[in-house]
């Protein structure tokens, strides 16, 4: 393993924690904000697609009712987020126009995560964003929430959006420098841990007391979160959000932070998991054109090239798709619903406004969601 990793990725989740963006109990630290942001807008002017994963929203809210202290109430919680949320976007947004910058808010749930039509809504609002160089960022829907708010601190919303937009590198901004062999508070002798594989189980032996590293300042959550996020084959680094331009040395390969590996690259392992894992819902019987397409040119699929629909499914299900004698050429998820497909089947991209009225994707099946059988 080397820092090359680090430095060639092209799409990064940056995570900054409540620890790192509220100033003392006064609110959001502004000052840090705007050298991350400065930090960002650099890596964007490189070519490096970024997607930010903030917290904080209640911590501002707290600040700006002005109560003393954190609520226990669930519900009070709630309309601290709520509150909290306009402050951080506020301040986010006015950063990030120094740089001719647009930011855009996305408010997201695991419900978002666990229904492929709402996970496919959502990887496409974050792929039109990215494209149209627009920054988003990514907060949990606090106010609706309960159980997000009390656990995770947002790293594992951070590790799924990196599943989501097939990022290269999650880096986890924390008030930790990464993660050592020892708590660092309690002994002199700590060492950082510089590289090992985010599938190590040797880590998970750090956490094992109330004193352990891990234990503290929400590093198992950090362990847990870079693990989640190696399954679509993303990298991750737990790094030092306070350390001068730690974005930057990040990004230049630099020894700092701590790098957890994944063990294979993000298309590989999202194909993996299409190939092996989802419940085939229906069949879509392709034309000989669209089975060279997709078999010899690695394609996406377009309704143009379908001649028959089998089963009912809806947008965001795993279909198979098979040539005119019902071999299985292909197997992805589905852009549109069987109904939807059943009255575009044959036309061009083009024609579907006309027939539907309206488009959710030029194509029936993206490529990235797209595996072809061997």
């Amino acid at each position: 393993m080397n820092r090359d990793i680090a430095k060639d990725a092209e799409r990064w989740v940056i995570k900054i924690g409540s620890a790192l963006l509220t100033n003392d109990g006064a609110g959001l630290d502004r000052q840090a904000i705007d050298g991350w942001v400065e930090q960002i807008a650099q890596l964007l002017s490189q070519g490096k697609e970024v997607v930010l994963v903030s917290s904080g929203a209640i911590a501002e809210g707290i600040v700006r009712l002005g109560w003393k202290t954190r609520p226990e109430s669930i519900h009070e919680l709630q309309a601290a987020a709520a509150v909290g949320q306009m402050g951080l976007i506020q301040t986010y947004e006015s950063s990030f126009m120094r740089f001719d910058r647009h930011t855009a808010q996305i408010l997201l749930d695991h419900d978002d995560m666990a229904s492929r039509q709402r996970y496919l809504n959502a990887r496409g609002a974050l792929q039109t964003l990215i494209n149209l160089s627009v920054v988003p960022i990514v907060n949990e829907n606090d106010t609706v929430v309960t159980d997000e708010i009390r656990f995770g601190d947002n790293d594992s919303l951070a590790a799924l959006v990196a599943n989501l937009i097939d990022a290269d590198m999650l880096v986890i901004l924390t008030d930790k420098d990464g993660l050592f062999d020892a708590n660092p508070d309690t002994n002199p002798d700590a060492q950082l841990i510089s590289e090992a594989m985010a599938n190590d189980t040797s880590l998970d032996a750090l956490a094992g007391g109330s004193n352990g590293t891990l234990g503290r300042g929400g590093m198992v959550t950090k362990l847990q979160a870079a693990r989640l996020a190696a399954r679509s084959g993303c990298n991750t680094v737990i790094a030092g959000g306070r350390n001068q331009n730690i974005l930057h040395q990040v990004a230049a390969g630099e020894n700092v932070g701590t790098l957890l590996s994944a063990s294979q690259k993000p298309l590989a392992a999202r194909k993996q998991w299409l190939a092996g894992q989802l419940q085939v819902k229906g069949k879509l019987f392709l034309d000989a054109g669209a089975v060279d397409v997709l078999t010899q040119r690695g394609r996406s699929l377009l309704a143009v090239g379908v001649t028959a629909v089998e089963g009912v499914f809806t947008r965001g299900d795993l279909v198979s798709c098979v040539d005119s004698n019902g071999v299985e050429v292909a197997r992805g998820l589905v852009g549109y619903s069987s109904e939807e497909a059943n009255r575009i089947k044959g036309h061009s991209a083009e024609s579907i406004v006309g027939i539907l009225g309206y488009r959710e994707d030029d194509e029936l099946i993206h490529r990235d969601n797209l595996v072809v059988s061997s």
